[in-house]
């Protein structure tokens, strides 16, 4: 009989990370800067000491994703894996390039946002777990899962698999507000195609329900419907 993971969202201001717990305990994101104190409060909630959490995998490294990388690994002594060609985010506080713009809404967004962003100082640590295009077993973590190369909202964009069908996205979707009014596309993109390439990757693979970092879960049957419309 395979292992049942619980899945425990904890928002850490604009967007939310997600703690799976199972025989091990795997956490996705890390919030933005300065979310330490977010990340205790959702912890506190749940039967989980910081220690029990073993691996945090970072979806991309935008500053929401990776502002309290540092502090989190710290606190738990938990690794920290992120695609390699987006390590420099964490470890040099290195920007990454701004995605386009895909909707009018996000261009007025970006006027608003994108200045705020470029100011915000990322505390640098130091990456355990160099992710490839190969996927990542999380079996070894103790969860049942892996961990799957899924660019298009930036290249070095991975998502979460739970063998159960669930999947963690960061921003290869999105859902609600202040983002979009429902889900589907992100509205920031370094490559539509390659987002829709991403959503066919994760719907082969088995992907039942999207946990987008920004907004509700929703049925993976949702992206499915958006690539035929777009077909």
């Amino acid at each position: 009989m395979k292992a049942r993971t619980s899945i425990h969202p904890v928002p850490v201001g604009i967007d939310r990370c997600y703690i799976l717990e199972s025989v091990g305990v795997v956490m996705v994101d890390a919030g933005a800067p300065g979310k330490i104190g977010a990340f205790k409060e959702g912890l506190a909630s749940l039967a989980l000491q910081a220690r029990d959490i073993c691996l945090v995998v970072i979806t991309h490294g935008h500053f929401d994703h990776i502002g309290s990388a540092r502090a989190i690994k710290e606190m738990t002594g938990a690794r920290l894996a992120i695609h390699e060609c987006e390590r420099a985010a964490i470890e040099n506080a290195r920007k990454l390039e701004v995605p386009s713009a895909q909707s009018a809404w996000a261009k007025a967004m970006m006027r608003i946002v994108g200045p705020m962003a470029r100011h915000l100082e990322v505390p640098r640590t130091t990456v355990d777990v160099a992710l490839s295009d190969e996927d990542l077993d999380l079996a070894s973590y103790g969860v049942p899962g892996r961990v799957m190369h899924t660019p298009g909202h930036t290249n070095g964009s991975v998502s979460v698999l739970l063998e159960s069908g669930e999947a963690f996205v960061g921003d290869l979707a999105m859902n609600g507000f202040p983002m979009r009014r429902g889900p589907g596309m992100p509205v920031f993109a370094a490559d539509a195609a390659q987002v829709h390439a991403s959503w066919r990757k994760i719907l082969d693979a088995g992907a039942t329900t999207i946990y987008p970092a920004h907004g509700e879960p929703f049925p993976a049957q949702v992206l499915r419907q958006a690539l035929a419309a777009a077909a």
